[in-house]
């Protein structure tokens, strides 16, 4: 793990507990009305997390979280990045927060759900939110 890599996690741990935890909660909202432990339709996570994160106004939060996990990294960003995509996106597993810095892209993953394959794909909650931050 390389040093913009290492201190842009410990920023977000640090400092950003509450969003983290605040996906957490929304994630745990999303699977709440599943019958079963999982879900085979991806729309059953994204939209409602989607609704969910910008009811709680975590949108917005991943878009500051963006800029602070930049500034820990050591760079600077070209332009202010909007709750939207390329910049912060919500998918299956859950919100992914994307900026072009001067070594890369930082990508940042707020993991809530997991893809099970057997027998065929499926969404599954995870116990948690797991944090992934690289430099691709």
């Amino acid at each position: 793990m390389s040093h913009p890599v290492r201190a842009t996690r410990r920023r977000i741990q640090r400092e950003w507990g509450a969003v983290v935890e605040g996906v957490d909660d929304c994630a745990d909202l999303v699977a709440e009305p599943w019958d079963t432990s999982r879900t085979t339709n991806a729309e059953r996570v994204v939209v409602p997390l989607r609704a969910a994160l910008e009811s709680a106004g975590l949108l917005e939060q991943l878009s500051a979280l963006l800029v602070d996990a930049v500034d820990a990294a050591g760079c600077e960003l070209g332009a202010s990045p909007v709750p939207a995509p390329p910049y912060v996106t919500v998918t299956s597993r859950g919100p992914i927060l994307r900026a072009t810095i001067d070594p890369g892209r930082l990508v940042i993953r707020f993991d809530a759900f997991e893809v099970v394959r057997d027998p065929g794909p499926a969404y599954r909650r995870l116990d948690g939110v797991r944090l992934d931050v690289s430099l691709e």
